[in-house]
């Protein structure tokens, strides 16, 4: 049984988010002042929301165990260690979810789990002016690079108990799939939505966050990432910075063909893509919507695909066209370039033919050697000869 749910309350047009005790209803005030923090700090509505469902987690998982926050600070190292640890194994078991049929999470998604919750305690520790901290967590310095390599050093608190991550290979998508997908789509809307993921890059949140007249340069073919805070359908640019990606011309004849097909929805409101039918037509197109149109697409074409599948897809056929890795880490707008580097599903294959073509030229600096080596054996064989 769940403890504690997430809650979550409107108020001019802000989404203000934050901790139940199903019981008794009443507000958990601890976690729900670090989600008006994390609020505060500029964090997107659907950052925030996935906060709260992983400290509802882990208060439901303190529950079952009949412990407290408290507690936990005043366990021993040993206890502190084991404690972290079989969270991470819960998660792992899918103990957090009520929902049988929900897949088990990656090791790396229930570490992102254990981080927030450490950022939990350490918001508690500032809160609350603690003189003591978790003892399982130990400073440590981490040197990271970002998209034109320049380096910086972080100060974290690192956690020596995390699950081994597998480094799985984010899924892309091929061009042919693409291709029936946005055959099978109903209404150019949605073609647009495919193509405009497939040739930008852009994160979910960045497209449907663009304005049609702002957010784009109709005379090059550019489409702009503009970071606002008070989008209607709450789609929000990540890093809050501005990018922009230049479209194909056949992309952007069925973005007008879209502009025209249903001006009388569009132009009614700022944003690009809304709803084309149903109760909500005209409203801005959310995050849900295009869930339930990937969800029908793959029901009639038996093709898996995502906003992150397409992203991906972007960030593999610009290497393949030679586009170098802080290009390609730019436009997706990853901070650090490590981020990048496992959206390009690199094969053994390839490796191997980079290879075979890196060594079969001349400039090779063994090759002196090579032939140092032959003149010697062949001045051996020589004088074996001679006997």
């Amino acid at each position: 049984m769940e403890h504690f749910i997430v809650d979550m309350q409107t108020e001019k047009s802000k989404k203000y988010y934050f901790i139940r005790e199903e019981v008794s209803q009443e507000i958990v005030l601890l976690p729900s002042q670090y989600l008006m923090h994390k609020m505060r700090a500029k964090g997107s509505p659907n950052t925030i929301k996935r906060s709260a469902l992983v400290i509802s987690y882990y208060l439901n998982y303190l529950s079952e165990n009949q412990l407290t926050m408290e507690d936990v600070w005043n366990m021993k190292y040993e206890k502190q260690q084991e404690h972290f640890t079989d969270f991470l194994i819960w998660l792992k078991a899918g103990m957090h979810s009520k929902d049988e049929y929900t897949k088990k999470p990656y090791n790396e998604t229930c570490n992102a789990y254990l981080k927030e919750v450490f950022r939990l305690y350490n918001f508690a520790e500032q809160q609350e002016g603690c003189e003591q901290s978790l003892k399982v967590l130990s400073d440590a310095q981490y040197i990271v690079r970002n998209s034109v390599g320049i380096r910086k050093i972080l100060n974290r608190r690192s956690f020596h108990g995390y699950l081994k991550e597998t480094g799985h290979i984010g899924r892309t998508i091929e061009q042919d799939k693409i291709v029936i997908l946005l055959k099978a789509c109903a209404n150019c809307r949605d073609q647009v939505l495919l193509l405009l993921l497939a040739e930008t890059g852009f994160r979910i949140g960045e497209i449907l966050g663009n304005r049609y007249a702002t957010d784009i340069d109709y005379e090059n073919h550019l489409i702009y990432v503009n970071f606002r805070e008070d989008n209607e359908n709450d789609a929000r640019a990540k890093n809050a910075e501005f990018r922009k990606a230049k479209v194909s011309d056949a992309t952007f004849e069925i973005l007008k063909f879209y502009l025209e097909e249903y001006k009388d929805l569009i132009f009614q409101q700022e944003y690009l893509l809304v709803n084309v039918s149903g109760k909500y037509a005209g409203k801005p197109m959310q995050d849900s919507g295009v869930r339930s149109l990937m969800e029908r697409l793959e029901k009639k074409t038996g093709i898996k695909v995502t906003p992150h599948m397409l992203r991906h897809y972007f960030a593999n056929t610009r290497r393949k066209a030679g586009w170098k890795l802080e290009l390609i880490s730019q436009a997706l707008g990853h901070r650090h370039i490590e981020t990048t580097m496992k959206y390009l599903n690199i094969t053994e294959e390839e490796l191997m033919e980079a290879s075979d073509a890196f060594y079969s030229h001349d400039t090779n600096p063994c090759m002196e050697l090579i032939i140092c080596y032959r003149r010697r054996r062949l001045c051996a064989c020589n004088q074996i000869t001679r006997y």
